[in-house]
C-alpha cells in the first residue's frame, strides 16, 4: 500500500481543500495531485471527485468507505516506524503472587531493570493457579508462585524458603535470639492468617481443631497495622518481617518447634518461544544467583 498517497488523501480530507492539503504536507499542489493520483491507480479507482472550478472536494462512495482504513493504516504505519526507532527490543511477561511481589522480588526486578535495559519487562500480580493458567495460555513467560502443581509444559522448581518466624510488640524483656515454644504463646491474642495446608496442620496440632483468634485477616500487612497489644503475636514468612517489621516497634523471634517453611517456585513454560529464550535465561541465572544460593548456604535445598 503506498503510505504516501495515503498520507495525501487524509490530509484532503482533512482540510477539504487540495492547496491546504498542500500546505500541510508541506508538498505543492500537483505533488499531492499526483500521490492521490498513484493511490487510486493502486486501489483500481476513484476516491475523490474532481470538479473544474469547485475548490472543496466531494469524497466518492468508495473513497468514504476507504477513509477509516486509510486511519488504520496510518496508525500502523506509525507503530512501524516507532519500533524501527527503537531498535531491537524483547518484551518479557511475569506473572506472580502478591506477597511475593512485594516482599521478596523486587530485588531481581532493579537487577534485571539496570543489567537489562533493553528487556521490557511487563509485571502481573495473580494468584498461583492463575499464574499456571496465564502460562498455559502464553501470557506469561515466567512465573514465581507458593504452591507446585503438576501441569503438561510447565517446569516448576523450587526458587526460595520462607522461613516463618515470631512477630511481637517489642518490649524490654523480650530478646530477638531466644527461641520461644508455641506453647507460651497464648492462641487468644494471635493475628491469625492461614498460610496454607502445613500451617493449618500445626496450628492445629498446637492449639487444636477448634481453637480461634479474635483476629482473623486475609493481609499481611494489616497484621503490624493491627498489633497495639504486648499479647498479640503473628506468625508470618521472614520475608514480610523484614520489610514490615519496625525495629522500634517490633521484635522478630524464632520458634523451637516453627512450621514448616513456605516454599516459593518458579514456573518456566517447557517450550517458550525461541526469541525470548535468552531473555528466560538470564531471569533463571539472576534467580539462581540471588535466591537458591543464599537457600543452599543455608542448608535448605
Amino acid at each position: 500500500m503506498d503510505f504516501m498517497g495515503i498520507e495525501a488523501f487524509l490530509a484532503i480530507v482533512q482540510t477539504q481543500n487540495l492547496t491546504k492539503a498542500a500546505e500541510i504536507l508541506h508538498l505543492t499542489q500537483s505533488a499531492v495531485s499526483y500521490r492521490l493520483k498513484m493511490l487510486e491507480k493502486e486501489m483500481g479507482t476513484t476516491l475523490i471527485e474532481r470538479r473544474k472550478g469547485i475548490q472543496s472536494i466531494t469524497l466518492t462512495p468508495f473513497g468514504e468507505s476507504f477513509v477509516p482504513l486509510a486511519e488504520r493504516w496510518r496508525l500502523l504505519n506509525r507503530e512501524v516506524e516507532f519500533l524501527q526507532a527503537r531498535g531491537p527490543e524483547i518484551s518479557l511477561t511475569i506473572g506472580a503472587a502478591d506477597s511475593l511481589n512485594v516482599y521478596v522480588l523486587p530485588p531481581l526486578y532493579r537487577a534485571i531493570s539496570q543489567q537489562y535495559p533493553a528487556l521490557r519487562l511487563k509485571i502481573r500480580t495473580q494468584h498461583t493457579v492463575e499464574s499456571y493458567e496465564s502460562m498455559e495460555r502464553r501470557e506469561i513467560d515466567v512465573g514465581f508462585v507458593k504452591m507446585e502443581r503438576v501441569v503438561p509444559n510447565i517446569i516448576a522448581q523450587p526458587f526460595y524458603v520462607d522461613e516463618m518466624v515470631l512477630v511481637r510488640r517489642k518490649t524490654e524483656d523480650r530478646n530477638q535470639q531466644e527461641f520461644v515454644a508455641p506453647s507460651e504463646l497464648d492462641c487468644r491474642h494471635q493475628l491469625y492468617f492461614n498460610w496454607g495446608p502445613s500451617y493449618q496442620i500445626w496450628h492445629e496440632r498446637w492449639w487444636g481443631v477448634y481453637s480461634s483468634s479474635t483476629l482473623q485477616i486475609d493481609s499481611a500487612a494489616l497484621i503490624f497495622s493491627l498489633m497495639w497489644d504486648q499479647r498479640q503475636w503473628a506468625i508470618v514468612p521472614k520475608s514480610i518481617a523484614a520489610v514490615l517489621a519496625k525495629p522500634d516497634e517490633f521484635i522478630v523471634q524464632q520458634l523451637s518447634d516453627p512450621p514448616l517453611p513456605r516454599v516459593c517456585y518458579k514456573i518456566v513454560p517447557k517450550y517458550p518461544e525461541p526469541i525470548k529464550v535468552p531473555s528466560i535465561t538470564m531471569i533463571n541465572q539472576l534467580v539462581e544467583l540471588m535466591y537458591l544460593v543464599e537457600s543452599k548456604m543455608q542448608g535448605i535445598f
